[in-house]
């Protein structure tokens, strides 16, 4: 198709997963490098933990008011100086690494503030580019920018690191979210309706058809917020579901190369297939959502029996990774897990857009925002787990048991209803 008739919200959609691959190929390119830049600098895996967990400190500070700004003025801007601001920092980690631990330490919270508005943005964006029936397709398409980001960064920083220094994995992989930058001040728009390319079929059909097509205006009402049981259920959902994901990806490499015994040269090709995994059954997933639904079942039931598909499978695979001992076994119920867990996407990660269409920028802000917390505290104990027993399998039980107490909380005060205006 020429570009003439290309539908200006694929592009939207492409440049917002692109937004999340950047995003991740950032965040995660430290939990590979951080093997040779702990023995460069003589870290201990509590030293390490606190490294790795810094970058959530700043991911907790901004999420709020970058959901609401972006509900309010548009997402554009929002994850614009989102993208260039993280990608700053991550071209300044070596930098600071050589001025001691704190200067590491507070660029590392001032990229998780940059990142931090990336989700909230691109939900504010959604709800305001894609008609209700492509909704759960579009998220999923930007939520597998997470695992093909950490698969990329998996591969590639063992070989940027290998041939050129761990410093060229922050320097090469910051460039990137600039040259993304440049692209996307000149092909988006905050509406369907400011874009001067648009058809005016696919403006009109945009405008009809989604969810949210106005700005929300005046305070956050946060006594309703506060007191409603679906955003509850989301919020912890969100917030369990992230305990294992965050583990996962701060540890993973560390875990194939000291729990399974895999050389460092091989570590990329081990802790991808998770991820890759993920990557391509979110779309899966997000489709069967969308599908299920148009053909008649309520959204609530749809987004229980995704969560339930998909946090159950991720239980059952954080427990039975440590009862193996080949390494291919270990990583193949990883991936399986991973694959069955894409069908979370249905369920809490869309579900921010049923409830509030015109505050899910808002929303998102504040489930990712208590959904951070793990990659502080989860991060954290886990090292100190390492530290103290050295048992992975006491890491993935523990993540477990938080994943079924999300998916219990979920299925007891969830809707697919539309709770505010």
């Amino acid at each position: 198709m020429s570009e003439k008739y290309w539908p200006r919200r694929y592009t939207l959609i492409g440049l917002c997963f692109g937004a999340t691959f950047v995003c991740y190929i950032d965040r995660v390119n430290i939990s590979v490098a951080i093997i040779p830049m702990a023995a460069d600098y003589a870290w201990s895996p509590e030293t390490q933990g606190v490294v790795l967990s810094s970058f959530y400190i700043g991911y907790l500070l901004t999420q709020i008011v970058g959901g609401r700004l972006a509900d309010r003025f548009g997402g554009k801007i929002v994850l614009g100086v989102g993208v260039l601001s993280w990608s700053l920092f991550t071209i300044f980690t070596p930098f600071a690494a050589m001025g001691g631990l704190l200067l590491l330490i507070l660029c590392r919270i001032a990229m998780g503030m940059g990142e931090a508005v990336t989700f909230p943005s691109v939900y504010s964006l959604i709800t305001r580019w894609i008609p209700n029936r492509e909704r759960a397709k579009a998220v999923a398409l930007n939520a597998s920018g997470v695992p093909i980001g950490t698969v990329f960064a998996l591969i590639v920083t063992p070989i940027i690191v290998a041939q050129f220094g761990w410093q060229w994995a922050f320097y090469s992989f910051g460039l990137v979210g600039v040259v993304w930058f440049l692209f996307w001040n000149r092909r988006i728009s905050d509406t369907p309706s400011m874009h001067p390319t648009i058809s005016s079929n696919e403006r009109e059909m945009i405008l009809n058809e989604a969810p949210a097509s106005e700005a929300a205006t005046g305070p956050i009402p946060w006594r309703a917020f506060l007191t409603n049981r679906p955003l509850w259920a989301i919020l912890v959902a969100h917030t369990c579901g992230n305990w294992s994901l965050y583990v996962l990806l701060s540890w993973l490499p560390t875990f194939v190369n000291q729990g399974l015994g895999v050389d460092f040269d091989e570590i990329g090709l081990f802790s991808m297939m998770p991820h890759l995994a993920s990557f391509l059954f979110l779309n899966v997933a997000g489709n069967i959502a969308d599908r299920l639904i148009h053909l008649g079942f309520a959204v609530t039931t749809v987004r229980k029996t995704m969560q339930t598909v998909g946090f159950a499978g991720i239980a059952i695979a954080l427990l039975l990774v440590t009862e193996v001992e080949s390494a291919w076994a270990a990583i193949a119920i990883m991936s399986a897990g991973n694959a069955v867990g894409a069908a979370g996407l249905g369920g809490s990660g869309v579900n921010h857009m049923d409830i509030a269409p015109r505050h899910a920028g808002t929303l998102m802000g504040i489930t990712n925002t208590a959904a951070t917390v793990p990659g502080i505290v989860g991060v954290y104990i886990s090292g100190m787990i390492l530290e103290q027993t050295g048992s992975w399998a006491l890491v993935f039980q523990t993540a477990a048991g938080v994943t079924l107490f999300g998916l219990v909380f979920y299925l007891v005060f969830a809707s697919g209803e539309k709770q505010f205006d």
